[in-house]
């Protein structure tokens, strides 16, 4: 394990591998998507600002960390993300989600606040996955659901069952538009697998059904939203959650830049260079 791998036992005694750059000023803290694993960032890491104090970790159930039988909730891992930035000390921090990982952040501002967070990006996030029943057909529209509650009852059982292999490479590829390139789609499926069924099942179902979008007008930070044109999240998604957040910012990569649902491995400078510019500017002066 090199020296920027770390280990942190939650309370609920599971244990979470992190990577820490050890680099200077406002450290950030990226958190990956569901099934995911924090070697998404692998571009991020070197590729932000030289120096900039970079932190990841494999969420429980996924990647190298621990996999319990319990705890696969949103709200149970945003407060694995308390716990590991209480571990590191962070008084102030930006905080980066792509996909469930905004989930987890939007989450861990509903139980805990922004106090501690200077800026926050959410990467490619609805405000509600499944079109929950109390929504009508317009705010499903809205939201960006991807499916309705039945759709997400058949994933789940199809995930849980003997083709749940297939049907999670279907799953998968159903993220890219147009003709991948074969090495990243390789690369997302085998991270993909670090995943059992018995923790991404839960978590899954726990993601989908629930409904952020109560949460987008109490986030007062600065915030940047992005959104791709080629993702299965489709981009007006993007633009409704950007509209509810009081101020945020909206960046879309058209498709000949980016054209999947992982832009930072699509297209690291590009992202790269987006994050870092919102991440660099100061603040806004106070009137």
């Amino acid at each position: 394990m090199n020296e920027r791998v770390k280990e942190l036992i939650t309370t609920d005694g599971v244990r979470l591998v992190y990577q820490d750059t050890g680099g200077e000023g406002v450290p950030l803290l990226m958190l990956h998507g569901w099934g995911q694993t924090q070697a998404m960032f692998r571009h991020q890491l070197e590729g932000l600002a030289p120096g900039r104090r970079v932190v990841t970790v494999d969420l429980r159930g996924h990647g190298k960390s621990g996999k319990p039988r319990h705890g696969y909730r949103i709200a149970r891992l945003s407060r694995d993300v308390l716990e590991l930035v209480d571990h590191l000390g962070l008084d102030r921090f930006d905080a980066l989600g792509w996909s469930m990982g905004v989930s987890v952040w939007w989450s861990f501002i509903d139980q805990y606040g922004t106090g501690r967070i200077r800026r926050l990006v959410a990467v490619d996030q609805p405000a509600a996955v499944a079109a929950v029943p109390w929504m009508t057909e317009r705010e499903q529209r809205e939201s960006g659901a991807i499916f309705d509650v039945s759709g997400l009852l058949y994933l789940g059982a199809a995930l849980a069952g003997p083709e749940g292999d297939t049907i999670r490479a279907d799953f998968v590829r159903g993220m890219f538009s147009g003709d991948p390139d074969p090495e990243v789609l390789a690369f997302v499926a085998e991270e993909l697998r670090s995943t059992p069924a018995y923790a991404g099942v839960p978590l899954l179902f726990d993601h989908c059904a629930q409904d952020w979008r109560d949460v987008l007008p109490r986030i007062d930070v600065p915030t940047l939203v992005i959104g791709c044109e080629g993702s299965h999240v489709h981009p007006d998604s993007q633009r409704f959650v950007a509209g509810r957040i009081p101020g945020a910012r909206l960046h879309v990569f058209a498709s000949d830049v980016a054209s999947s649902h992982f832009p930072f491995l699509d297209n690291p400078p590009a992202f790269n260079a987006v994050v870092e510019k919102f991440l660099a500017e100061e603040p806004a002066s106070r009137a």
